[in-house]
């Protein structure tokens, strides 16, 4: 710790400093004491609000219940849940007492379950009914299971025959965990991350980088104790997690948490809560911009990710793009509400980072050019510590210099303005998920029905784009086989990375898959919409 503290610059060391996550939720639980914290807005049943003190209360609850199990400094604890109070307050509690909160997609199928728990080395778990068998099945090595009454609000029953602990009951039993010194750089959570291999990487956050991302997001969004964020992506991403949860916690504002987005419900909530600002992604934008606005709301402003004249003018409210990743924890590229970036664009470099987007041959592009992104920040406070189990992806993320590679695209206009380009990376964006194409194709391969296979991306109105896959079959295939490699991927994919279609073909395209992945992607892609004389002419 001192080595690394040696290494950070002053100023940023000074923002963390004396400071972790329990720290910062009691200097607010004193300040706010009765302000409300939290108002939870399920789908079923009536809105419960948590107060600071309140939650701070079921924290410190939660917090010795989890001791009275054994779970120590450095533990990892299975949280798989979906929005709902009960992921806030396992998240702090595990903060509390030192532990690692592993936060996965409640979207996983039990083959990304087994791999999330046997990879971070979770004791114990917590979850909702709907999900404790998955979570029984494919953790058969945690100490305990600690289950809600709820899933995500909606009542519902553990099936029979598995052993749990009630989510409530646990709370009621008044233990108290013993206090810890304050370290910054202790470790504190994990988030399994999509990469170019076939298995999620586990991005590890120290205390650190996340008193740092508190203070970055409410710098970068201006926000203030008056301010009340929705929330409706999920928890268990960044996005929800540190852009919109720990920076209303260090602003002293409210959160109003939805279970999930719901188009119709959106405007019931955030007119009766007066919420004045969300965080949204494009497929949420289009279903609400596709339905009934009310003509009188408290919205101040939405991050769109690209700034979205089109937000502006039916809302009449402040819209800005900003980038950022799991291994950044807020957003290295961010717009400005005074002096708006131009439409479609996601801003100019933070001031917390170093941003270099450089050409092939390393040097740093200019207007109108485009090229890969890179971010420099200090390892365990504005970057992420490690890759947990994983060093050589860890090592193999950064250059000599420092300098992280995030494999995306950017494009710089003629004013200055960044435009995100694509992800050099094998990457899909389906929706709000990073999903890799190796991923796929190492499931569809394993049916042994498969000689060759490409997963694409093919466009898609609402989730901007989803998974296709072209196929050979091996000899010993039967007709059937586009039917037997779907059912594999429904069986061992989650959802959202499912191919929506399969393509048989005779041969892959050789010579384009012999360039670069980004365009045997755009390649093949084409292919599916009968594209291949056009891309043909313009790049063979």
């Amino acid at each position: 710790m001192d080595d690394l503290k040696n290494r950070i610059d002053a100023g940023k060391w000074a923002m963390v400093e004396g400071r972790d996550v329990p720290s910062v939720l009691a200097s607010r639980v004193a300040k706010y004491g009765s302000k409300p914290f939290i108002v939870w807005e399920p789908f079923e049943g009536q809105p419960t609000t948590y107060s600071y003190s309140e939650f701070g209360a079921a924290v410190d609850a939660a917090a010795g219940a989890l001791h009275s199990r054994g779970v120590q400094v450095g533990d990892r604890v299975l949280v798989h849940l979906d929005n709902s109070p009960e992921f806030l307050i396992s998240w702090f509690a595990c903060a509390r007492i030192g532990a690692v909160a592993v936060s996965t997609n409640t979207r996983s199928v039990a083959r990304d379950m087994e791999y999330f728990a046997d990879h971070a080395g979770v004791v114990g778990a917590i979850t909702s009914p709907g999900f404790a068998q998955l979570v029984r099945d494919s953790a058969p090595m945690i100490r305990f299971l600690i289950v809600t009454s709820t899933d995500a609000g909606t009542p519902n029953d553990v099936p029979a025959g598995i052993e749990y602990e009630k989510f409530d009951d646990v709370i009621a039993e008044g233990g108290r965990a013993p206090e810890r010194d304050i370290d910054p750089l202790a470790d504190l959570g994990i988030q399994f991350t999509s990469g170019t291999t076939s298995r999620p990487k586990a991005v590890l956050w120290t205390h650190a980088n996340v008193v740092w991302g508190m203070q970055m997001n409410c710098a970068h969004m201006r926000l203030t104790s008056a301010d009340i964020t929705q929330i409706f992506l999920p928890l268990f991403h960044t996005n929800a997690q540190s852009y919109s949860m720990l920076s209303t916690l260090w602003s002293g504002g409210t959160m109003v948490v939805q279970p999930r987005f719901s188009a119709s419900r959106f405007w019931d909530v955030a007119l009766r809560n007066k919420s004045t600002w969300a965080s949204t992604i494009p497929f949420c934008v289009k279903a609400l911009l596709s339905g009934d606005i009310p003509e009188q709301h408290h919205f101040r402003f939405w991050g769109c990710a690209v700034r979205m004249p089109e937000v502006e003018e039916r809302l009449g409210v402040t819209t800005f793009g900003w980038w950022g990743m799991t291994e950044t924890i807020t957003q290295g590229i961010v717009g400005d509400q005074d002096e708006p970036c131009a439409p479609y664009t996601i801003g100019r470099a933070s001031p917390a980072y170093e941003i270099n987007v450089r050409r092939p041959d390393g040097t740093h592009i200019g207007p109108g050019e485009s090229g890969e992104l890179f971010i420099r920040g200090v390892r365990g406070v504005s970057l992420f510590k490690e890759y947990a189990g994983n060093p050589d992806a860890t090592q193999g993320s950064f250059d000599e210099d420092g300098w992280f590679a995030t494999g995306d695209s950017i494009i710089m206009n003629d004013a200055g303005d960044l435009i995100f380009g694509d992800r050099l990376k094998d990457m899909l964006k389906v929706g709000a998920e990073n999903v890799a194409a190796s991923e796929i194709e190492a499931v569809i391969m394993a049916t042994g029905l498969v000689s060759e296979c490409a997963v694409v991306a093919q466009p898609h109105y609402m989730l901007d784009e989803v998974p296709a896959v072209f196929l050979i079959p091996s000899d010993s295939a039967s007709d059937d086989v586009g039917d037997a490699v779907l059912a594999a991927c429904q069986r061992d994919l989650a959802d959202f990375k499912v191919p929506r279609t399969v393509r048989v073909v005779d041969e892959l395209p050789r010579s384009t898959l012999e360039c670069s992945n980004r365009f045997a992607n755009r390649f093949l892609q084409a292919q599916c919409f009968g594209l291949f004389q056009e891309i043909g002419r313009a790049h063979v």
